[in-house]
């Protein structure tokens, strides 16, 4: 009897395993309209209240739909904390340095538990959550209705991470053969390297920057990266100049004050700067070294909107990158950060 029960409730885990590969197999907007009415509404009420007690969140969520999409499809692998069994999952990687914004995923997966337990996935919620943040650091000019019904995936290694992301030390030879292997052209590489319009940087990620030559960055914003970076081992360097510290622009780049603005707003003055050789990364200032680059370069410099547009596209491009990998099962976790059998 025992035996019959057991061999039952096997078949019963396979079929429920294959059912909800099915499900995920095919991303629909709307996915939970039925299922878990209103979670995106609750998704984006907490990302609101988010942003408006650090806007620096929003940066940071734009960031990890980009970390976690790349490496094994958005499988919300990049959220597992390391544990004894595996102390090496993807948000330890060096390449990984500075992502944050766990602890509001953490309280937006909370709240959405208690709406509608054991439905909606981590990699859903990271998705839209995401997308309300890049829509609210754009005033609404990026925008995308976010397809769901993906699975959490089980496994997450470092060593994954290290390997499917670019590098900010990247050649633009380099850079354009790592989106590539994604199924992103050039011109899309160059849409994304948008988001550095906002967010932060560690000064290990671009140490090289610090003795770059002046045909690469101006010397000026070079002189006010050496001086951040010389305030410790590694500290943080904000991505873009206009939202730098007024002191500091004083100091170093005075001609520049007129241009600083208030807060955050994620827009196409990262191709203004790139223009102007102030950008922090390496891979940015790569991007002025190839043809095609550089003019995608001068043409969401002239058009705002145009990246407005295109920047939508390529995020609603980078969440439908495949789910799984083949013969990767999936769950919808309870906790974001274990699986569920941990």
């Amino acid at each position: 009897m025992m035996m019959r029960s057991a061999v039952a409730a096997a078949v019963v885990a396979v079929v429920l395993a294959v059912a909800l590969a099915a499900e995920a197999s095919e991303l629909k907007v709307g996915y939970y309209d039925k299922s878990c009415p209103g979670v995106e509404n609750v998704v984006k009420w907490h990302v609101i209240k988010a942003l408006k007690a650090n806007r620096k969140t929003g940066a940071a969520l734009v960031r990890l739909i980009f970390h976690d999409c790349f490496v094994r499809g958005c499988d919300a692998s990049v959220l597992l904390d390391p544990t004894p069994e595996n102390p090496h999952t993807e948000k330890t990687a060096p390449i990984n340095i500075g992502l944050a914004a766990f602890d509001l995923l953490d309280e937006i997966k909370s709240a959405v538990e208690d709406r509608c337990p054991g439905t909606v996935s981590c990699a859903d919620i990271l998705i839209y959550a995401a997308r309300d943040a890049g829509s609210l650091m754009s005033n609404g000019n990026v925008h995308f209705d976010a397809p769901a019904g993906r699975l959490d995936g089980m496994h997450s290694h470092a060593a994954d991470a290290q390997r499917d992301l670019p590098d900010s030390t990247f050649t633009i030879g380099e850079l354009i053969q790592n989106f590539k292997r994604k199924n992103f052209t050039i011109e899309e590489m160059v849409i994304l390297s948008g988001a550095h319009a906002i967010g932060v940087g560690h000064c290990s990620s671009f140490r090289a920057r610090l003795t770059a030559p002046k045909e690469q960055i101006l010397p000026a914003y070079r002189g006010l990266l050496a001086g951040k970076c010389g305030a410790g081992p590694d500290p943080i360097v904000t991505n873009n100049i206009r939202d730098e510290d007024p002191k500091a622009i004083a100091a170093t780049v005075p001609s520049f004050l007129p241009r600083l603005r208030k807060f955050e707003f994620l827009d196409n003055s990262y191709y203004h700067n790139n223009l102007a050789r102030i950008v922090t990364f390496n891979s940015d200032w790569q991007l002025l070294t190839e043809k095609e680059a550089r003019g995608h370069v001068h043409e969401y410099a002239d058009n705002g909107t145009l990246w407005d547009e295109d920047f939508s596209e390529s995020l609603l491009k980078l969440s439908n990158l495949p789910l799984l990998p083949p013969g990767s099962k999936g769950e919808i976790r309870k906790k974001c950060r274990y699986v569920n059998h941990y």
